[in-house]
């Protein structure tokens, strides 16, 4: 591929790492105990929620591989990417097969492809990472596209400025009409992802980092989280039907605290989900195929 030459380091090449791995129900619980929304205890043997892989088979990277982000060090798995500002931007999921809590499964992942851009920001690189997870009797459970952005850093936040005050929000979603959710956020909230999904990402823990570093206003809510939110949304509705193809999409980060509504789009042919802020502008969108759809 020629796009890794002219975006990276030419010594560094893609390569396939393959791992056996066990679908942890203590991060299971964790996002459940998070997400403090009345639906249904999921422990060992249960089928796994769409996209709760992300928790279930999350990785912690040891201490002595971290960059000054938090992150592991690039130069290995993903590439030397020297652009500073690391965006999870969205992907794809395909669902062949349900993974049980306490299962084993064996994941193959590599980098597709590393593409060097020009956005209205700047020089940007787009890295795309593919999974596949195959569930105890080598039965292809799930295929996995994930898009990464990184890009230079803003401008940092004044030196004065100060972090506001976080009032807990308690539980993050509370109705507000059919297939309409406020949800909530504060430091705790994503803290607590940030443990429970092994990310150690400054940006959503470090709020002098944040802004002083990466030029943020403030947190910034994980995208995943953002995405399972949306997921969360079907099994709060009572809808039914076999999820087979997620894509989701981060368009505009979220600040912790800021309001925001979980609600359908209505404009689309099919099921989509979206993170709206107070400007009503989207932050995150999640597509869902599913068979045999409707809801109770």
């Amino acid at each position: 591929m020629s796009s890794h030459r002219r975006a990276v380091d030419a010594s560094w090449a893609p390569h396939t790492v393959v791992t056996t791995e066990t679908v942890d129900p203590h991060p299971v619980a964790a996002l459940s105990a998070l997400f403090d929304d009345g639906t249904p205890a999921i422990g060992p043997g249960d089928v796994l929620p769409p996209l709760w892989h992300w928790l279930a088979l999350a990785r912690w990277p040891r201490s002595s591989a971290l960059g000054a982000d938090g992150h592991p060090a690039r130069g290995s798995f993903l590439p030397p990417v020297e652009l500073p500002r690391r965006m999870f931007a969205g992907g794809e999921v395909v669902l062949h097969a349900p993974l049980t809590v306490g299962g084993t499964v064996r994941r193959e992942a590599r980098v597709e492809s590393v593409t060097e851009k020009s956005g209205r920001t700047g020089r940007l690189v787009v890295v795309t990472v593919v999974t596949a997870l195959y569930d105890e009797h080598d039965k292809l459970a799930i295929e996995e596209r994930q898009d990464l952005i990184y890009r230079d850093a803003g401008p940092a936040a004044p030196s004065a400025a100060q972090p506001p005050d976080a009032a807990p929000a308690r539980a993050p979603f509370t109705r507000t009409g059919e297939w309409a959710w406020d949800f909530a956020t504060d430091p705790t909230l994503l803290m607590r992802f940030s443990a429970a999904s092994a990310n150690p990402h400054r940006i959503h823990y470090d709020w002098p980092y944040t802004t002083r570093v990466e030029g943020y206003p403030g947190l910034v809510v994980h995208g995943p989280l953002m995405t399972l939110a949306l997921a969360e949304i079907l099994r709060l509705e009572g809808h039914r039907g076999e999820v087979v193809r997620l894509r989701h999409r981060n368009r505009k980060p979220l600040f912790c605290g800021q309001r925001a509504e979980l609600r359908r789009v209505e404009d689309t042919g099919s099921l989509t989900l979206g993170v709206f802020g107070a400007d009503d502008e989207p932050r995150s969108t999640l597509t869902i195929e599913q068979e045999g759809a409707g809801h109770a």
